[in-house]
């Protein structure tokens, strides 16, 4: 699982069918590499917002937390920090 910061979003209007009504933001991961360009594109389905520190899984784990076991996604919020010894 990944610890990271909310910073855009993604507009898709043409997907996959099973990613209709889904909600895309860009994830920086807090760990990353300075320099490094390590951003993510998770789907959201907890109701994260821009600015806000979030859970990612990633891989099958992501499908699974996000109840899409048949759909094409790597990466998933699966849930916001409310607080943190460490972070930022």
């Amino acid at each position: 699982m990944i610890v990271g910061k909310v910073v855009g979003s993604v507009v898709a209007t043409r997907k996959n069918e099973n990613l209709v009504g889904s909600k895309f933001l860009i994830v920086e991961p807090l760990e990353s590499m300075k320099g490094a360009n390590n951003r993510i594109v998770a789907i959201d389905h907890v109701g994260a917002g821009i600015s806000e520190i979030v859970l990612v899984a990633q891989g099958s784990a992501a499908r699974i937390g996000c109840d899409m076991a048949d759909s094409p996604v790597d990466a998933a919020i699966v849930g916001i920090v409310d607080d943190g010894i460490g972070l930022e």
